[in-house]
């Protein structure tokens, strides 16, 4: 009937190693806490799996229900849209791309001739600004978001997409612009996404586990959804984000590219970045990974906090400007709590 966080094991996949696995350091105060009963309700109705706080890089709030435990892997769904992002900033680092402005046709020359796409940039890509004609929909199986999720060929379901817009002039949030962006990147690297993020992040992060991407038939990693990992490791891509890309001494990603990230476009009205939702609306600012059905990785500066909610939960209001009120229901009540 729809996407569902355990069916990863439906699809084939692509491993994504760690070598040196690190646990989390427990703070003093680890689960001495317990929630309060607004909280623990909110996480009870939307069907919750985990629900963790990392303080001053320390966890200090950690809970699983309805059977799912500390190494439970469940899908990331969209949270994987910022990963394909973070792994675009490292190509463009690494001088693999060479531009953030680079046209999507230097690698696919079929897209010089596509009417306006000719125009489409990989910066447009991770901004939400490509111009595609998608519908952002998992259920009907008649519309790209599904073909792309259940079918048997990415290339299938985007390449043929035409385009419905001048690239660069609107916001339009959609997973068929992810995934060009991870043929691009991919294309540039010349080796699976999967290994990439495990070189350059998963490893360096001291990942827990291994984690699993999910990918279609050819082996194209799905870059808009489905990398299936546990909260705590869910966590570490929120702490390196509040480390500016740094783990310890070590710069894994470029700060010039994480502020790009995190700064929302004017065009999106100020709610999205690249990959990353954004609101500074509210009095407590704060930025995130976004996954369907309530995937969260969220980032609070002014508290140094990170907060990660899993779970499968499909009438989440987004009655703030289109992001999930739970959000910032979770920031706020949160922060208060633990400050």
């Amino acid at each position: 009937m729809s996407a569902h966080i355990d069916d990863g094991k439906f699809f084939s996949n692509h491993i994504i190693e760690t070598k040196s696995p690190k646990t989390w350091k427990k703070s003093s105060e680890y689960n001495r806490k317990e929630l309060p009963k607004n909280i623990v309700d909110d996480l009870n109705q939307s069907h919750t799996a985990a629900f963790l706080v990392i303080k001053n890089g320390e966890l200090i709030h950690e809970q699983y229900w309805n059977g799912y435990h500390q190494s439970s892997k469940t899908n990331s769904f969209s949270m994987a849209k910022a990963v394909t992002v973070m792994l675009f900033g490292k190509a463009l680092e690494e001088g693999k791309i060479s531009n953030i402005d680079i046209h999507f046709s230097e690698y696919f020359d079929e897209f010089k001739t596509k009417g306006l796409a000719k125009n489409l940039t990989l910066k447009n890509l991770a901004q939400m600004e490509s111009g595609l004609d998608w519908n952002e929909d998992y259920k009907n199986p008649f519309l790209p978001n599904a073909k792309a999720y259940y079918g048997k060929s990415l290339n299938k379901a985007v390449f043929t997409r035409n385009f419905k817009e001048e690239p660069g002039t609107q916001f339009e949030y959609q997973s068929g612009s992810t995934q060009l962006l991870g043929f691009a990147v991919k294309k540039a690297i010349n080796q699976s996404l999967a290994s990439y993020l495990s070189d350059k992040f998963w490893i360096p992060l001291g990942m827990e586990h291994n984690a699993e991407w999910s990918t279609d038939e050819s082996g194209m990693e799905k870059t808009y959804c489905c990398i299936h990992s546990n909260a705590r490791d869910f966590a570490k891509l929120g702490q390196l984000f509040l480390d500016n890309g740094k783990v310890g001494d070590h710069q894994i990603l470029n700060l010039d590219f994480i502020n790009q990230m995190r700064t929302p476009t004017q065009k999106s009205e100020e709610i999205y970045g690249m990959g990353l939702w954004i609101n500074n609306d509210n009095p407590v600012k704060h930025y995130y990974f976004l996954g369907l059905q309530g995937q969260y990785i969220i980032m609070v500066p002014e508290h140094n906090m990170v907060i990660v909610r899993t779970g499968s939960y499909n009438d989440l209001l987004k009655n703030d400007r289109g992001r999930p009120d739970q959000v910032k229901f979770l920031v706020n009540e949160t922060v208060k709590l633990f400050s």
